[in-house]
């Protein structure tokens, strides 16, 4: 049986349609007919019907459709696996990451792991941080790294980090050594305040403002990178975890001031695993010689 019979067999029945099928597949439509044929002579019946110019699956298709799909999942994950030790890996690690993790310290621990640990295929995945919980429960990743903390007994949450919150505003254009202070609440009080950048500090900040700060006027900005170009542009001020805005800092572009009115908060990243596997504790042993 030639796998690519079940190929074009599976997208076939997806498409009720032989033409739609030679498109996708990028062969001709009598291709498709003979693979078609050539799979019933070997299964020893029937795997459609017409109607009209479409397709539909027989009783013994739909029976067939399922083992089909996991003969060609096995044989392409088999392809997979020689493609890996041709290139020299022997584990794989697949990592969901949360947007905000992925724009911070991570490129550089995966460049370094990634030196250190040649024998590892890296895959990431992109999740925000209420997904990863369920990613990593459902095997669609092997580690996750959160903002959020899970409470789920089939799963180790442990606290990687812990980076500061600071409150950022626009650079004024003034020497800092030569200025007057920035106020805190004056700038509050003035600007828009951007929220909810981060998943898990926002609601017990703004109710501990709103209580030394009044007339506070917020914009909800979902992600921190959109953020930090907002507060450049002046469009207002926000509460950040430090190691986003470092760069911004060092280069001028923002400015940070203390803001003694609230506690501030500072910014958790969990490590979540459902297995205590080698290769998910390498990782994080890894991980864990840098602070943000």
């Amino acid at each position: 049986m030639d796998f690519k019979w079940i190929h074009t067999f599976i997208t076939a029945a997806k498409h009720e349609n032989f033409r739609k099928t030679a498109e996708e597949l990028f062969i001709s439509q009598p291709s498709v007919t003979i693979h078609i044929k050539l799979l019933e002579e070997e299964l020893g019946c029937s795997l459609f019907q017409r109607k009209g110019r479409n397709i539909l699956l027989t009783e013994e298709g739909k029976q067939f459709l399922p083992s089909a799909k996991t003969l060609l999942k096995e044989y392409e994950n088999g392809l997979a696996n020689v493609h890996r030790i041709k290139q020299g890996y022997s584990q794989s690690l697949m990592l969901g990451i949360s947007p905000l993790i992925a724009d911070t310290i991570l490129p550089f621990v995966l460049k370094q792991f990634m030196k250190s640990h040649p024998e590892v295929e890296i895959s990431v995945k992109i999740v925000e941080s209420a997904g990863i919980e369920s990613a990593v429960e459902h095997g669609e990743v092997d580690l996750g790294l959160s903002c959020l903390q899970v409470q789920n007994s089939d799963l180790t949450c442990s606290l990687l980090f812990e980076d500061p919150v600071i409150f950022v505003v626009p650079h004024d254009g003034k020497d800092s050594e030569t200025a007057p202070p920035l106020d805190a609440v004056e700038l509050l009080s003035s600007h828009h305040l951007m929220t909810h950048n981060h998943p898990d500090y926002w609601d017990s900040l703004l109710r501990s403002l709103r209580t030394k700060v009044t007339g506070i006027r917020t914009m909800t900005v979902s992600q921190v990178h959109v953020t930090k170009r907002f507060i450049t542009e002046g469009l207002g001020v926000s509460f950040l975890p430090s190691s986003t805005v470092r760069r911004e800092l060092m280069e001028g572009r923002l400015l940070e001031v203390p803001c003694p009115v609230i506690p501030m908060p500072t910014a958790k990243t969990y490590a979540i695993r459902k297995y205590e596997h080698t290769k998910e504790k390498k990782f994080l042993e890894f991980l864990s010689q840098f602070r943000i």
